[in-house]
């Protein structure tokens, strides 16, 4: 797998891999979401979701992959540290904020900081027409986050500290998908990155989830709770494995753009599974973010 990998970096044949990958990280990032800010409290969950998946990962860190080459320490410092800022913030918006407000606006602003840092980092460049893309796609998205936050927010009292935190949670999506994709560039093979990342990553919102969890006057029920972390850690897994592998592929940008429709799953799932209104408005604003995502692909 990995030589195949390396054999289709930057062809035709990897672009359209990394298409697929990416709408696949999309689907999966929004159910992702979804699994945090359900049945749980988004700390509890996320430390269950992050040691579901640091466990898993350790056996194929440890024995399976090829051992990190000695300067890939300094980059999984570096990967740890931002994403640890970036799931700390993501926690704090959601218990400040309705999940359809805060969702669109982290993955409204990640894209745009991404193909600015892609450019700076990797010498990307978007044509004319995918700029337009990226626009429509914003818009989209923007326009989805103004309107559920006109029609569909509760914690209208803490509204302006969730939507700061959603965008602060945008800028580092946006930094922990280019330093990651400069990462797994980094090391001959892509699957020793993923493993030592996930079984690092892993290390911190347990224990924050954990003393968060004994000093709860009612605490829920460990069973259902570590089902939902082993459920998203495999959701993480296929999620942010499918991204990083389409940055290795493809361009970052593309790949960072193309991710945000999980906004248009995320959409869906809180009317399915959250049981979030969604109208005619709503269906409009998610068909322009399908849109933007379409443009970008052709005028590529």
């Amino acid at each position: 797998m990995t030589e195949w990998l390396v054999q289709i970096e930057g062809t035709q044949t990897g672009h359209q891999v990394a298409l697929y990958l990416a709408l696949l990280a999309a689907f999966l990032h929004a159910v992702f979401g979804a699994l945090q800010k359900g049945r749980h409290d988004p700390w509890l969950t996320r430390g269950a979701i992050d040691f579901s998946y640091g466990m898993m990962a350790a056996p194929f860190a440890l024995f399976v992959v090829p051992w990190p080459e000695p300067h890939m320490w300094v980059i999984f410092a570096g990967a740890f540290v931002i994403h640890v800022i970036y799931k700390l913030l993501q926690a704090w918006a959601y218990t400040k904020g309705a999940y359809t407000v805060v969702y669109p606006v982290v993955r409204g602003t990640g894209p745009l900081f991404t193909v600015i840092g892609a450019y700076l980092i990797f010498n990307e460049s978007f044509t004319l027409m995918q700029w337009m893309g990226v626009g429509v796609l914003m818009a989209g998205i923007f326009g989805l986050a103004l309107y559920n936050m006109i029609y569909l927010v509760s914690e209208r009292d803490t509204l302006n500290v969730a939507l700061a935190l959603a965008v602060l949670t945008g800028l580092f999506v946006a930094l922990y998908t280019t330093f990651d994709a400069y990462g797994i560039r980094a090391t001959q093979s892509p699957f020793t990155f993923l493993a030592w990342f996930f079984m690092i990553d892993g290390l911190v919102m347990p224990v924050i989830a954990w003393r968060r969890y004994v000093t709860m006057p009612n605490p829920p029920a460990l069973g259902p709770l570590m089902t939902r972390g082993v459920a998203g850690g495999f959701v993480a897994f296929f999620s942010f494995g499918s991204i990083m592998l389409a940055t290795r592929l493809d361009k970052v940008g593309e790949a960072a753009v193309l991710r945000e429709t999980s906004t248009v799953f995320a959409a869906i799932i809180g009317w399915l599974v959250l049981k979030e209104t969604v109208g005619p408005r709503r269906v409009a604003l998610m068909a322009l973010i399908a849109a933007g995502a379409v443009i970008v692909e052709m005028g590529g």
